[in-house]
C-alpha cells in the first residue's frame, strides 16, 4: 500500500524510511497546516487527516516532541517552534540544573483511505548533554542521551538510533495495520 509521510521535513521522512524499510512511503510536502492541538495526538490526527484529504492516499503523520522534567514537560509539542535555535535554547534553560531527565516522545496516526484512523505513541527516555555532540540526526539529537547509551543521537548511526527512537516505538505497534 502506498503511504505518505505526512512532513515537510526530509530529514524526518529519511528517518521514517530507515525505521519501517517501506520503499512504498511517499515524501509530498505539499500541504501545510496550522498545528493547534493540545496534545501529540490531536496534531498528528490533524496532519494524517488533512494531507489524506488532500492527496487521497493513506497518510502516516508524526507529531514528536522532547519533554524535559526539569522543565515540567517543556518545550513538549512546541518542540519544533520553541526558538529559531532550540538547542541553544535549551542548554541555556538547563544551565546549572542537575536534573537533566527527558523523553522523546511521538505520536503517529495512519489515516486510510476508507477514512479509518489508527493512533499509537511510542517514547524514548534519556537525558540532555551539557554541549552538543555528533553530527547524525537533526532537531535535538545533539543533546539527547538515551538511557543506556553514552552518546547522543547524533553520536549514533542511524540504524543505531532507528532501533531505540519514539519514532520506532510507536511505529511498531503500527505497523501490523499497514
Amino acid at each position: 500500500m502506498k503511504i505518505v509521510l505526512a512532513t515537510t521535513n526530509k530529514h524526518k521522512y529519511d528517518e521514517f524510511l530507515s525505521i519501517t524499510g517501506n520503499t512504498d512511503l511517499i515524501y509530498s510536502p505539499e500541504v501545510v497546516i496550522e498545528e493547534t492541538g493540545k496534545t501529540y495526538r490531536e496534531n498528528s490526527m490533524l496532519k494524517a487527516i488533512a494531507w489524506a484529504e488532500k492527496t487521497g492516499c493513506a497518510c502516516l503523520a508524526d507529531d514528536s516532541g522532547l519533554e524535559v522534567d526539569a522543565l515540567s514537560g517543556a518545550p513538549g509539542i512546541f518542540s519544533a517552534r520553541v526558538s529559531n535555535n532550540p538547542v541553544s535554547w535549551l542548554l541555556h534553560e538547563l544551565d546549572g540544573i542537575m536534573n537533566r531527565k527527558a523523553r522523546f516522545v511521538a505520536s503517529l496516526a495512519l489515516c486510510l483511505p476508507d477514512k479509518t484512523i489508527i493512533i499509537t505513541e511510542g517514547s524514548c527516555s534519556g537525558t540532555i548533554a551539557t554541549s552538543p555532540r555528533g553530527t547524525n540526526g537533526f532537531g535535538y539529537d545533539p543533546v539527547f542521551i538515551p538511557e543506556g547509551y553514552n552518546q547522543t543521537f547524533a553520536e549514533l548511526s542511524s540504524s543505531e538510533k532507528n532501533q531505540i527512537s519514539h519514532r520506532y516505538n510507536a511505529y511498531n505497534k503500527l505497523k501490523h495495520y499497514i
